[in-house]
């Protein structure tokens, strides 16, 4: 209940509305209060200016039963400037306070109600006030305060009684009001959400706004079009999966068969035959490429990269194998790569995933040396701080295009030369991360590129 909206707000109400009550409660008891001394002082003076007229000295008896009709113990009517005590009777107890109704104060008064009705002891109070009517100059009356406690009480119950029911009958309208006005329409919303996560691809689930509040009405706007975004979302990526297997199938099988017409391609290169000579190192450069392709795309198109096995490598074999293999890949000695690795260097990192990254990026560099015809250098080289170490590979090249900047570390988007298909920069960001760093290129122009690869050293195995 208390974790229900419709409850906290019951209990909210419930809450409010005590509070209100209580807000009226104490100037009420307090009205009540003087009002019913003043009704104690009228009545006194009622019974006092009976026998005013008569110059006989009042029997005993009928004073008391005046005393107990009016609900006083004595009263001193005072006029034309003269002190008369009309009536008396011997005070039991000492007078213990002095209200004066001329001087209003509120918050005395309000005091001294609360008092009042909390405390229940007998008390002697003189009241003094003007005579009603203009029948004098003053009045008092010494007045027991049994009876008086005894009917705040009363009075208070009463009050009580009626905030009750009040208080019943708001919080039962107020609950059932917001049960079917907020709480309802939320319920609904939600049960329609459990409804769409159950079978997202269903357009059928899609939310169709009926709420006639405005606030509601907008969010089930908004969630129809989130919904309606989500479900055509997820038949696209179901497509495109279905689409990715069919590729990787395809990829598979046909990279098979452009190796094994590599392999022909290659012995046709051995015959004699001028045309066959001429045309055939242009037919395995394509067969070469169409092979790179089918690779990237079987390996863009795994799920993901298995993790990293971490282990403490020293640098500087692991680049001369990286170094090595790429030089096996191509012919002439135009293309220079050296290390600038300091001896002993070692860093926490997978050496197979980082094998691949170190080949890309040199094979990349290489790629686009070549390009201009003319001789260049790549440089591999190191540093290290005290939350990472650096890889820098850097090239003399031409420097990259615009529109591969944009785009470098997205598939098949950022392809840096003609023919690429921009799987190999993307898989490499996808390796680093892996490791917990980042690759970026660190700047290019007329003059070259560097790629930079930061390895944190805090990476534990």
């Amino acid at each position: 209940m208390l974790r229900s909206l419709s409850g906290r707000f019951l209990i909210l109400t419930i809450a409010f509305v005590m509070l209100a009550e209580v807000l009226i409660f104490v100037p009420a008891i307090t009205q009540f209060r003087l009002d019913y001394l003043s009704d104690r002082l009228e009545r006194a003076q009622i019974a006092s200016l009976a026998l005013l007229g008569t110059n006989d000295m009042i029997d005993p008896e009928l004073e008391k039963e005046l005393l107990q009709n009016a609900g006083v113990l004595n009263v001193v009517l005072r006029r034309d400037a003269s002190r008369q005590l009309v009536l008396s009777s011997n005070l039991k107890a000492p007078v213990v306070a002095t209200v004066d109704l001329r001087d209003a104060n509120r918050i005395a008064d309000m005091r001294d109600a609360l008092r009042r009705f909390v405390v229940p002891g007998r008390e002697i109070i003189r009241v003094i006030a003007d005579p009603a009517r203009d029948g004098g100059d003053l009045i008092e009356a010494a007045i027991d305060t049994t009876d008086l406690h005894r009917e705040m009480i009363r009075y208070g119950r009463n009050i009580l009684a009626l905030s009750l029911v009040i208080l019943v009958i708001t919080s039962l309208a107020l609950f059932l009001a917001v049960r079917r006005l907020m709480v309802q329409p939320i319920e609904d919303l939600v049960a329609q959400m459990k409804r769409y996560a159950a079978a997202p691809e269903d357009a059928r689930q899609v939310i169709e706004p009926r709420s006639g509040i405005r606030e509601l009405r907008e969010a089930e706007t908004t969630l129809r079009d989130l919904e309606t975004q989500l479900t055509a979302s997820l038949r696209q990526k179901e497509r495109l999966a279905q689409l990715g297997g069919a590729v990787a199938k395809i990829s598979h099988d046909l990279r098979n068969i452009l190796t094994t017409a590599t392999l022909l391609a290659d012995r046709m290169e051995r015959v004699d035959d001028p045309t066959v000579k001429r045309v055939a190192p242009k037919i395995v450069r394509s067969l070469t490429r169409a092979v790179n392709l089918t690779e990237g795309t079987l390996a863009f198109g795994r799920a993901e990269e298995a993790p990293p096995a971490l282990q403490r490598v020293e640098l500087v074999p692991l680049l001369d194998e990286v170094i090595e293999s790429e030089r096996l890949a191509y012919e002439g000695d135009d293309v220079a790569i050296r290390q600038d690795v300091p001896a002993g260097t070692v860093i926490r990192l997978d050496p197979e995933q980082m094998h691949r990254v170190l080949g890309n990026l040199i094979r990349n560099a290489r790629q686009a040396i070549q390009t201009t015809r003319a001789p260049g250098e790549i440089v591999v080289s190191t540093e290290e701080t005290a939350d990472l170490w650096r890889i820098r590979v850097a090239d003399t090249g031409p420097g990259l295009p615009l529109r591969a900047q944009e785009n470098l570390f997205q598939a098949f988007q950022g392809n840096v030369r003609k023919g690429g298909t921009g799987l190999g920069l993307a898989i490499a960001a996808e390796l680093v991360r892996g490791h917990g760093g980042i690759l970026e290129m660190e700047g290019t122009g007329p003059d070259g590129t560097t790629f930079r690869i930061d390895l944190p050293t805090g990476m534990t195995t």
